[in-house]
């Protein structure tokens, strides 16, 4: 098992170039580095989802593990940015448009991702001064 309860882990798909993206800009605006990392390709997050009898064949959304919870979708993109800096953590308030509607926005995003954003061959692999923030 994978020790996850001390922070939250974003579990992102390490061969799309949004995803990828999407995490830097998160280390980013992570002031109090609050956040780990792994990719949904990785042995660490099969463990992890599998620990949680999650779906380990969800490729199409970011997740979130954070407080003994799984979270997909929208719903883990908001959580995530409520922990950011400011202006950023504002964008929870979407929170209370209920998870159906902000799905549907989120999910043709994701269906699009590689077209919009393309796909790497191999899994983003981060500098040396970020490693300690992936799992």
């Amino acid at each position: 098992m994978v020790k996850h309860d001390t922070y939250p882990v974003i579990l992102f798909d390490g061969v799309c170039n949004l995803c990828s993206n999407a995490v830097q800009f998160v280390i980013k605006h992570d002031s109090q580095q609050k956040f780990k990392f792994a990719s949904l390709q990785s042995d660490v997050a099969r463990s992890l989802l599998h620990d949680f009898a999650a779906d380990t064949d969800s490729f199409n959304s970011v997740i979130l593990v954070e407080g003994g919870k799984v979270y997909y979708r929208s719903t883990a993109a908001l959580r995530i940015a409520k922990q950011l800096s400011l202006p950023y953590n504002l964008l929870y308030v979407f929170i209370i448009v209920p998870p159906f509607i902000r799905n549907i926005v989120y999910d043709y995003i994701a269906k699009n991702r590689y077209q919009w954003f393309g796909k790497k061959e191999a899994c983003w692999v981060p500098t040396p001064e970020l490693t300690d923030r992936f799992i």
